[in-house]
């Protein structure tokens, strides 16, 4: 799909109402509850202040620490003060050094720094099932994200696991996981401080696991739609054993864009009504969906997907049903590739303590304030607030009325 012609951000700034002014100071608020790993003696920044300069930094498309440290020491005096850093040094700016973000963000408790970016764009999250979009029901895709930039002296590379929103690319939670085998034990903890009651969860094979889908359903009150791989053998071969060929074609989609053409077909088959049933906890429904991908100079491919839901066929369509198991898919596109085009994630070398996941949870936080302004353009939306700081510094909300562009 082409870009767009513009981005709501140039707009945003000269239109005061397009930007939620009611947030001001929440993101403060969450960041408050991030405890300062510092020690008391030598604290010449405040912790909170620290942060915004990050988050103001990675919104205007800063990819390392050294740009971080660089958009702080452009900044002027009077942008610093906004930001709670108003430490003067007699004959000296006040912004902090390189060393003060390297020791800070290599120390901050991990957890503690997701758990309050999760909270601020849940604030902001318009995934309710009031909302605009073809599906009903608010959708959250739990999908493994390497930092592969991350490895260092033989230490494997960073994993983590982040829950993200379908329709606005919310990344409402995160975990870290040791590597891509150990998502499943990360799985349980990371949406459960999440309120689900009512939503869709949706996870690739590696996380079809029987306990978690069964806590899913039972505890937090979500359902779920579970891709059937090799992983679950009993699982998969009675998928597959179910008499699709009988079943008529419940949805049909087709798209086309960046090259290729792409169709979808949509089957479902209530499981109580076939003798035995799914070895799988609170299935009602099977799906199957068949792909037909045409790549410009390339042959014609195919691909059966098999999945099981706890959702019944008044509780969600076919079409429903394939738009979530498709905007699964759409995380990767939305999420993951701008992490690692528009911000170099894969790329960056952070490797020391808590740094890596840090800045992680910076660039998801960057993403999704972005998305909540209307943003389609992430790359675009970061290049006008790249040389301004005060447009950076009023897209958190921590001051309540922005400069014109050009002053």
């Amino acid at each position: 799909m082409p870009a767009a012609p513009s981005s709501p951000i140039p707009d945003a700034l000269a239109k005061p109402e397009l930007l939620h002014p009611h947030d001001t100071g929440r993101l403060c608020a969450h960041l408050q509850r991030v405890p300062d790993p510092r020690s008391r003696r030598g604290r010449w920044y405040p912790l909170v202040g620290l942060l915004l300069i990050c988050a103001c930094a990675v919104v205007s498309g800063a990819r390392t620490l050294t740009e971080i440290t660089e958009w702080g020491q452009r900044a002027t005096t009077r942008v610093l003060e906004q930001l709670g850093i108003r430490r003067h040094l007699p004959g000296r700016r006040s912004a902090p050094s390189h060393a003060t973000f390297t020791r800070l963000l290599a120390a901050l408790d991990g957890d503690s720094l997701d758990a309050a970016i999760g909270a601020h764009l849940a604030e902001g999250s318009h995934t309710d099932p009031g909302g605009t979009g073809p599906v009903p029901r608010p959708a959250i895709a739990v999908d493994g994200k390497a930092l592969s930039g991350s490895a260092h002296r033989g230490r494997r590379h960073r994993h983590l696991l982040p829950a993200v929103t379908h329709a606005c690319a919310l990344t409402l939670a995160q975990r870290e996981a040791g590597a891509k085998t150990g998502e499943t034990s990360a799985f349980r903890p990371l949406p459960a401080p999440l309120d689900l009651t009512g939503a869709v969860v949706t996870f690739d094979a590696l996380h079809s696991v029987r306990d978690q889908v069964r806590w899913l359903v039972q505890e937090k009150k979500a359902h779920y739609i579970a891709v059937i791989k090799g992983n679950q053998p009993t699982a998969s071969a009675q998928v597959k054993a179910l008499p699709w060929e009988q079943v008529p074609v419940a949805h049909t989609s087709s798209g086309s864009g960046h090259g290729r053409r792409e169709s979808r077909s949509v089957k479902t088959m209530a499981i109580a009504a076939n003798l035995g049933g799914i070895a799988f906890p609170q299935a009602r429904l099977a799906l199957r969906i068949h792909r037909r991908r045409q790549e410009s100079g390339k042959r014609q491919t195919r691909e059966a997907v098999h999945a099981v839901t706890s959702l019944d066929i008044h509780q969600a369509s076919p079409a429903d049903l394939g738009g979530y198991v498709r905007g699964h898919r759409g995380i990767e596109n939305s999420s993951h590739h701008v992490r690692d085009v528009v911000f170099a994630e894969d790329a960056s070398t952070v490797h020391t303590g808590s740094a890596p996941r840090a800045m992680a949870a910076l660039r998801n936080l960057a993403i999704g304030r972005l998305r909540l302004l209307g943003a389609d353009n992430i790359a675009k939306a970061t290049r006008a607030i790249r040389d301004a700081p005060e447009h950076a510094v009023w897209i958190w909300g921590v001051t309540g009325t922005p400069p014109l562009p050009g002053t």
